[in-house]
């Protein structure tokens, strides 16, 4: 079976959308800045998770410029829970050279900070109706269906081949409702497992469909399971207040949290290590461990043991000797800065009676 005219599947895909489109708050105004918001958020993060974080961001920073002008920390503060804190300093980045207007080609899109082909096609298709192509994992696994392509398409070859299949498909009068009704059918019906192909609008022409091949595509390689990590964080606590250090760039970087880093041992001479290297404290005898905390990130599986201390009211904020940028002792209950889920976690095990 040979895969379908591009003409033929855009025929079949616009007319679908228009009566299947889900009723989304960036699509309602899609202006060039609410769909790179909308677009960063939903890179690894479901739609319903990301609706309320939208609005809250679209509420304070309604153009390109107002983020602009906000701090770095603000922003981290509005996306802190949404996770992969690296795509919000990106957007704050492509807000300060956006602010007084967005390119409006592809190439120009792509020349903002953090933006990649895929939210460049987007942006360009969505806001500005070019028919650009925007391929995301949901694009891919629903082409690699309809045309039956067995190919691994994460590799070059198959990059190329997705690439200029959307273009195929894409036409100017309805460049933006090409990349969201492709986006819809593969949020919503040609789903990873158990598709519901009665409801696609290709199921007539689909490769996958015909030759029994639905859940084998898209052929990726398997994942790797995530390294195990173990490592020590301290919870130094000063009356009701704790310490807390902001990270450099990088893994979590302009986050807030307790210092910690990876080590092989979880006693006290690897706290006492931790203390002088990234806290510029001595340990005291009010050392003692908390419990443990297990976070995973996409190729790591963190295991933390939490030591806590107490010092006393007199102790002045510590002067980061080395890894951290900064540090600030906090409220423990809220502590006003953009902390990370793995700060929340080992923030969790201090006991409610551990106030020093």
């Amino acid at each position: 079976m040979r895969p379908a005219p591009a003409q033929a599947l855009r025929g079949s895909l616009v007319p679908w959308y228009r009566s299947v489109a889900r009723d989304l708050p960036w699509r309602q105004d899609p202006s060039p800045w609410a769909v790179l918001v909308s677009e960063t958020m939903l890179q690894q993060t479901r739609v319903d998770t990301v609706v309320p974080y939208f609005h809250r961001f679209l509420d304070r920073f309604p153009d390109a410029a107002a983020c602009a002008a906000a701090s770095e920390d603000e922003v981290l503060g509005l996306w802190q829970g949404l996770g992969y804190y690296r795509r919000a300093r990106f957007l704050h980045a492509a807000a300060k050279a956006a602010q007084a207007g967005f390119p409006e080609t592809v190439q120009g899109l792509r020349a903002l900070p953090g933006v990649g082909a895929y939210t460049a096609g987007a942006v360009a298709s969505i806001a500005f109706g070019i028919p650009a192509a925007a391929v995301d994992g949901n694009v891919e696994r629903v082409i690699c269906r309809v045309d039956g392509f067995g190919d691994d398409p994460r590799r070059a070859a198959g990059r190329r081949h997705l690439q200029a299949r959307v273009e195929a498909i894409q036409d100017a009068s309805v460049a933006s409702e090409v990349t969201q009704g492709l986006m819809e059918l593969g949020a919503t019906v040609c789903s990873p497992q158990r598709p519901d192909c009665g409801a696609c609008p290709w199921r007539a022409v689909c490769v996958a469909r015909h030759t029994d091949r639905i859940e084998a595509l898209p052929n990726l390689p398997a994942r790797k399971k995530p390294v195990a990590v173990q490592g020590t964080a301290v919870v130094v606590m000063r009356g009701e207040q704790v310490l807390l250090a902001r990270r450099p760039p990088g893994l979590l970087g302009g986050l807030w949290e307790p210092p910690w880093q990876p080590d092989p041992a979880g006693e006290t001479a690897g706290v006492a290590a931790l203390l002088a290297a990234r806290v510029g404290l001595p340990a005291t005898q009010d050392l003692h461990p908390l419990g443990q905390v297990v976070h995973v990130f996409t190729h790591r599986r963190l295991t933390l043991t939490v030591w806590g201390m107490a010092v006393s009211t007199d102790v002045p904020t510590p002067v980061a000797p080395g890894f951290y940028e900064a540090m600030a002792w906090c409220p423990r209950g809220v502590p006003g800065v953009a902390l990370s889920k793995l700060a929340h976690r080992i923030l969790g095990v201090v006991g409610d009676g551990e106030s020093g």
